[in-house]
């Protein structure tokens, strides 16, 4: 008697899962804990408070003012420097070591020594 019980109860707990999945949707995304259904936030890419710059060749660099224009934070790809203003009060040139930045709208410029980094920039706002 039972020897024939045995099958009967195996055969009846490999029903169960298969009744239980009639029962509802088993999404296991959720229970995962990296997973789900939400989309995918990305954070902008532009620094607080920065301008983004947008130059020839594709570039393009941050650049942040700082005290009330005296000094200005250039946000490149691979470095961030401050960059001091030369010249009178209301010069548009920033400086340190040999890199040089001149704001000049859209004919903005950035050389590192002798070398033109970054050309023909202008703020991406004003890019088409």
């Amino acid at each position: 008697m039972q020897t024939r019980l045995m099958p009967m109860a195996a055969g009846a707990l490999a029903c169960i899962p298969l009744l239980l999945a009639g029962c509802g949707e088993i999404n296991v995304r959720k229970y995962l804990p990296f997973g789900g259904d939400t989309a995918i936030q990305e954070r902008p890419r532009t620094p607080a408070n920065a301008t983004e710059y947008q130059c020839a060749g594709g570039k393009r660099f941050y650049l942040r003012m700082l005290e009330g224009g005296a000094a200005v934070w250039l946000i490149l790809p691979e470095r961030e420097v401050r960059l001091d203003r030369i010249g009178a009060e209301g010069s548009a040139r920033y400086s340190k070591g040999n890199m040089v930045l001149e704001l000049n709208g859209e004919a903005t410029r950035l050389s590192d020594g002798a070398a033109v980094s970054f050309s023909a920039c202008k703020p991406a706002s004003a890019a088409p």
